[in-house]
């Protein structure tokens, strides 16, 4: 394993062999997984895995994403790779995930395995990466070809964590959007996004995997992720990279499902007319054409916000898709965007100051980007939401945040991030 603080230099002296090959079938992926250190990107079945640390990448700081990409950008362009396959997904490949804020005492982190199981559009694939310092990657191609494909192991019973307030309790949370109704009120900012946190000790060494594999069979439209400890299932892709195509899922404005069909519809209904659910949308559609715009050629959204149903909650959303125009990588493109409006606010300075002085810790990697980049560049990230943080101790972080506007009510929003934190506490027994 190489490990790097300062990628941009230290990425080129190093050469990756990159072995693509197709394979018959890999399903399941998740009993695949590394039950301590699960590396995963999935959605409906379908993604990759990656087993074992070939090399890693870790930044910090407000050019955490940047350092990132250029370190990404001189090993790729280093490697030997051949892929046999061609989908998204194959060939050089790191896991990434990304703290929220460029204060935050958390890494950012790319991760290239030595493994990568893939499923796509019915077809399976293995990459083996090892890393190359003779004058024959063919050698180095072969020692990879020794590692072994693992079985399916049987599953394991969810753990059970047991979460509690972190440091701010429900009372100080609305009393933080008391506040920040006041100061929307005062016209210092548009909308900021408040966070609460949960905390739980996780006694079972295997049972991430277990816990991954309930997120995956509950919100199986989501991306599921496993990252350097940091696990969960957003319904919200912050973009995505293919071949020349970009395109993203922007959330904002929620409510909980119906206890019936009927009032499930009305639920859906009243979210598409709510003035206030409306406006918070808007403002997050905007902020995110503002940042993609000027890296296409084409960029077209969704006519109208559509209701997104999740198992536990309605979500407004409205998609973009646009033609690239700059040449642009996944990670240069999660660098323009990021943090969004869906989860710091708007405007974007003076939303970040209010949500560090008002919301009372670390986001860590909660809210950052999530997810993958190949080696030309492309990729698929996520925002890190429905998600906690898996210490090596031990501790369990949970997270979920509301969008505060000037009609913001404290309850009601108490309410939201309940229901927001019901994925991952379910996931973990609760």
């Amino acid at each position: 394993m190489t490990s790097t603080d300062a990628p941009a230099s230290a990425a080129p002296a190093t050469r990756l062999v990159v072995r693509t090959q197709p394979v018959d079938e890999l399903a399941p992926l998740i009993p695949r997984a590394d039950p301590r250190h699960p590396l995963l990107w999935m959605r409906r079945g379908e993604g990759i895995v990656g087993l074992g640390e070939t090399l890693r990448i870790e930044t910090s700081g407000a050019t955490r994403i940047e350092d990132a990409s250029a370190a990404w950008t001189s090993l790729a362009a280093n490697a030997d790779v051949d892929d046999r396959v061609g989908l998204p997904g194959t060939g050089l490949v790191a896991f990434g995930a990304f703290a929220f804020a460029k204060s935050s005492a958390s890494t950012s982190v790319l991760i290239v395995p030595e493994l990568v199981l893939g499923r796509r559009d019915g077809r399976a694939w293995v990459t083996r990466i090892t890393l190359w310092s003779g004058d024959d990657p063919d050698a180095a191609a072969s020692d990879a070809a020794t590692l072994e494909i693992p079985e399916p192991t049987p599953k394991r019973r969810v753990p059970r964590v047991t979460f509690t307030p972190g440091s701010v309790p429900p009372d100080e949370y609305e009393a933080a959007v008391t506040e920040a109704v006041r100061r929307i009120g005062d016209g210092e900012l548009e909308k900021v996004v408040l966070a609460r946190q949960l905390v739980g000790e996780l006694q079972e060494e295997d049972g991430l995997r277990a816990t991954i594999n309930r997120l995956a069979d509950d919100y199986p439209d989501t991306w599921v992720f496993a990252v350097d400890g940091l696990i969960g299932a957003s319904p919200e892709t912050l973009v995505r990279v293919d071949h020349g195509t970009v395109s993203a899922r922007v959330l904002a404005g929620t409510t909980s499902r119906g206890a019936g069909e009927a009032s499930d519809r009305e639920r859906a209904v009243a979210l598409a007319s709510s003035p206030k659910d409306l406006a918070e949308h808007a403002l997050a559609v905007a902020s995110a054409v503002k940042r993609l715009a000027p890296h296409t050629t084409r960029l077209d959204t969704s006519p109208e916000p559509f209701t997104l149903q999740l198992p536990n909650l309605w979500h407004l959303a409205t998609d973009l898709k646009g033609t690239l125009g700059d040449g642009s990588s996944s990670l240069d493109l999660v660098r323009a965007v990021h943090p969004t409006a869906a989860v710091a606010g708007t405007p974007r300075r003076a939303a970040l100051r209010v949500l560090a002085e008002l919301e009372g810790f670390d986001r860590g990697r909660y809210a950052g980007p999530v997810g993958w980049i190949d080696g030309r560049g492309d990729g698929e990230w996520a925002i890190a939401l429905r998600c906690a943080q898996v210490s090596p101790d031990g501790t369990v972080a949970a997270y979920a945040g509301c969008g505060i506007m000037h009609d913001s009510v404290p309850a009601d929003e108490l309410a939201e991030t309940d229901m927001k934190f019901r994925p991952i506490v379910e996931a973990f027994g609760g």
